[in-house]
């Protein structure tokens, strides 16, 4: 992945898209370079169209010809903001016909291009055959799709609604169709709305159709629908039944078609998008009304059960940029600095470092080896390339990295593991003791689409879990492979968005164990959790700091979870780095977090994720995690019985007469368990009163939301549809789930973990009505454990897709002086960091 360090103009130009974010609700603009070329056009009618700096197969950048000539490309050059990487000079008969269009795309296995890859704060640079900038286009955050003129060819480069790589942009309505109930829904038939893109549109003035044109519905002013959000059309609204043949046809107040869906029988659920806004329609397995979509085997994400926020923890510019792979490991050896709160190791991948961090015991953490560790090849040349680090309990005098290539022949594909001996990192270089090239395994792989991520499992793990071999076809079976310790590794790869099993041989072979797709489009890191007995995989902000977890199943890794963000995270963040520390405090777990962009001069935070104390070997595997045990000796600190199998949390028999206590309860991620029906719940309760039949959580009651129990949690005061609010439950419910509603009617508005510091989020429905409302949470088994007054703030003032009107010219003047000044500050602060790969 690459970092871009950020210079004046850009950050001028990020303080102007903040303002424009915060004085409209315009399309996201990507920022401009103080030193760009002043016309939208070169002379000859060049523009720049389009760019993906992430998330497609490749990097690209699409100019076009605007004039009534064709236009001569040989010889001309592209560059990104980094001048040290070799510019990529078109070849000779490179041509753009009039009003045409012409890709520069990155070098794959089956064509030519640019060899370094495009970074979330970039640039895009066009030299003209004499060596003459004549186009330049600069970013300071990766686009949620691409970034687009609209119109297509003159207008201002906006986050577009579709990629259109090669063709003319996508610059239409967000909006889409997302669900329908076509068949007696509640209260009736109903079309669920979403929004694909970036800003919230103003549905006003659009219509709703069905199959019949006399049947249409102009949606009221006021109506909105957030990016990602939901906004539902009732068939009490809109005044008609849909048919078991029927369409549902939604239009733009100019009359324009925006998205339509058409069926042929009722569904049996109802029809929905796999993925939501995006995908193909198909039954989904339950409906979900102004919700997210939920089919019969695909994971949906859920909101992060953690703490909402990520800390920094390191000081301003420890790094330089590119901090790229981290793993937590208990403090064995080297250092006792901070062992109580284990050690981390971290890889810069642009200068090939390795760092060993301890903490300073008040919530910041170092590196003991403040300059790094220099990392080479076995032969002592060469600057890895590294992204990923682990450490293994076979190997405790070693530390592994994943690299993508050799940085000093960047555009040569190098993919491997690479081995150091060190305890500490106090060496002020290291050269390899051993490599594993997986080059034959990845045919064609970009040069920067390499391993990213790097994990180690232990044999014991994967036989106890009845893990399979695909390379045999038969369950895993370590004494097959030689000389390759006592586990295997797992690689993150970005160019395949997948994860690999490898059996890596004392002697360099190597064999593949277990291939593992994902629901990302990037794999930024992998790391095995035994405390949760699976395995995390990783993106960064090419899928806005979504997190999976992994669990064995007949043999197979497959996703149990996926996460989003913590909800007040910044989602732009490169975090290209993942680990979770093996020791529980407090009913939580650190995460730690690396971004390899050294936003605002940090590269290190941190989050928490819900355990319980109380189970034993938290910590995980010796040098993997920690000592076994760690987290409580086995039987402490848990009510008997209170979900683990025997013997986890208490004496095996403990919690009742042996058949008094039904079926084995199911363990869940976070710490304790969910007891099968007729299980004794943990505090005394019966499970089953805070749940229907059929499993969903039961509306408390108008009755029991009492004086009593009114003011024990605090939540804000207002809030506006679509707006994510934190509610403060207490820390004496820390690590338990609850749910939280929204009443006069009651609206479930989510199931969530209480973090250590006692808060949950929750997210006002889109659609919610302006007024006072209440907000309550309950515990699992129904009782009230409080609830707060909320007043829903009217939504005005929202524009629709296509921009916004009427900024005054002096509000701007203003605007801009303020942000030139913030940039000016942003320099001063941070000192000057070279760009790097």
């Amino acid at each position: 992945m690459h970092p871009r360090a950020l210079r004046l103009g850009a950050s001028v130009a990020a303080a102007l898209v903040v303002a424009a974010g915060v004085l409209t609700t315009s399309p996201a603009s990507a920022a401009v370079g103080d030193d760009d070329p002043s016309g939208a056009a070169s002379p000859n009618g060049l523009v720049v169209n389009e760019v993906e700096s992430n998330g497609d197969d490749t990097d690209w950048v699409e100019l076009r010809n605007t004039s009534s000539a064709a236009i001569d490309l040989s010889g001309y050059a592209f560059l990104d903001d980094d001048s040290s990487h070799e510019a990529y000079v078109l070849p000779a008969g490179s041509t753009i016909a009039a009003g045409g269009y012409f890709v520069i795309d990155q070098v794959s296995a089956t064509a030519p291009g640019f060899d370094f890859g495009l970074g979330g704060a970039d640039t895009a640079r066009v030299y003209d055959p004499a060596g003459d900038l004549v186009l330049r286009y600069s970013w300071t955050a990766h686009a949620a799709v691409t970034y687009g003129r609209c119109p297509d060819g003159t207008g201002a480069l906006v986050d577009t609604t579709a990629s259109t790589k090669g063709a003319a942009n996508d610059c239409s309505s967000p909006v889409r169709i997302n669900e329908v109930e076509s068949d007696g829904g509640t209260p009736g038939d109903w079309v669920e709305l979403t929004n694909v893109g970036t800003t919230t549109v103003d549905l006003g003035g659009y219509v709703f159709r069905d199959s019949d044109d006399t049947h249409a519905y102009t949606i009221p002013n006021g109506t909105t629908v957030a990016p990602g959000g939901f906004t539902v059309l009732d068939e009490q609204d809109f005044g008609f039944g849909l048919g078991k043949a029927d369409s549902a046809r939604v239009f733009d107040p100019r009359g324009d078609v925006v998205d339509s869906y058409t069926w042929t029988a009722h569904a049996a659920t109802t029809y929905g998008r796999n993925p939501d806004g995006t995908g193909a329609f198909a039954e989904t397995s339950v409906p979900t009304k102004g919700a997210a979509n939920r089919f019969a085997g695909v994971v949906t994400a859920e909101a992060w059960p953690g703490g909402p926020d990520e800390r920094v923890l390191d000081d301003e510019d420890t790094f330089t940029g590119d901090l790229s792979g981290i793993d937590w490991t208990a403090s064995g050896s080297g250092p006792t600095s901070g062992s109580a709160a284990g050690q981390l190791w971290a890889v810069q991948n642009g200068d090939g470092l390795l760092y060993h961090l301890v903490s300073d015991g008040e919530g910041g953490w170092a590196p003991s080896n403040a300059a790094g560790t220099e990392l080479h090849y076995a032969d002592g040349s060469g600057t890895p390339d590294a992204e990923g680090v682990t450490v293994t309990s076979d190997d405790p005098g070693a530390v592994y990295v994943s690299t993508e290539r050799n940085n000093d022949v960047s555009s040569t594909s190098r993919p491997a593991v690479l081995r150091f001996a060190t305890t500490d990192g106090s060496q002020s270089t290291l050269d390899a003791t051993d490599e594993w090239n997986l080059a034959a395994d990845f045919p064609g792989l970009g040069a920067n689409a390499g391993l990213e991520g790097v994990t180690w499992v232990p044999d014991s793990w994967l036989t106890a879990h009845g893990f399979a071999d695909e390379h045999t076809g038969a369950a895993y079976t370590p004494a097959t492979y030689t000389g390759h310790g006592d586990g295997l590794f797992f690689v993150g790869v970005e160019g395949t968005a997948s994860v690999y099993a490898y059996a890596l041989m004392s002697d360099g072979a190597f064999q593949r164990v277990a291939t593992i797709a994902t629901p990302f489009s990037v794999v930024a890191d992998v790391q095995f959790d035994p405390t949760l007995d699976a395995l995390w995989v990783v993106c960064d902000d090419a899928c806005s700091g979504r997190t999976a977890l992994y669990e064995v199943a007949d043999g197979a890794f497959a996703a149990t979870n996926v996460y989003e963000a913590p909800s007040n995270a910044d989602r732009t963040l490169a975090n290209e780095g993942f680990a979770i520390s093996g020791v529980c405090t407090g009913g939580s777990r650190a995460t730690f977090y690396a971004d390899d962009n050294d936003t605002d001069g940090f590269s290190l935070r941190t989050g928490t994720y819900p355990c319980d104390s109380s189970t034993p070997g938290d910590g995980g595997t010796p040098g993997d995690g920690g000592t076994p045990g760690d987290g409580g000796t086995p039987g402490d600190g848990g009510t008997p019985g209170d979900g683990g199998t025997p013997g986890d949390g208490g004496t095996p028999g403990d919690g009742g007469t042996p058949g008094d206590g039904g079926t084995t309860p199911t363990p869940t991620p976070g710490g304790g368990s969910t007891p099968a029906p007729g299980d004794t719940a943990p505090g005394g309760s019966t499970p089953g009163t805070g749940t229907s039949p059929s499993g969903a959580p039961v509306a408390p009651s108008e009755s029991s939301l009492t004086e009593a129990n009114r003011g024990t949690l605090t939540a804000p005061a207002t809030a506006r549809p679509g707006e994510t609010i934190t509610i403060a439950v207490g820390t004496r419910y820390a690590g338990q789930q609850v749910h939280v509603w929204m009443f006069s009617t009651p609206t479930l508005l989510g199931t969530a973990t209480v973090a250590a510091d006692g808060t949950v989020t929750a997210t006002i429905p889109a659609d919610a009505p302006a007024g006072e409302h209440r907000i309550v949470v309950t515990a699992e088994d129904g009782t009230v454990l409080g609830w707060t007054t909320i007043t829903i703030d009217p939504v005005t003032g929202a524009l629709a897709f296509t921009g916004a009107e009427g900024l005054g010219v002096g509000a701007v003047a203003a605007f801009l002086l303020l942000a030139a000044g913030a940039g000016v500050l942003v320099l001063r602060r941070r000192r000057g960091i070279p760009a790097s790969e």
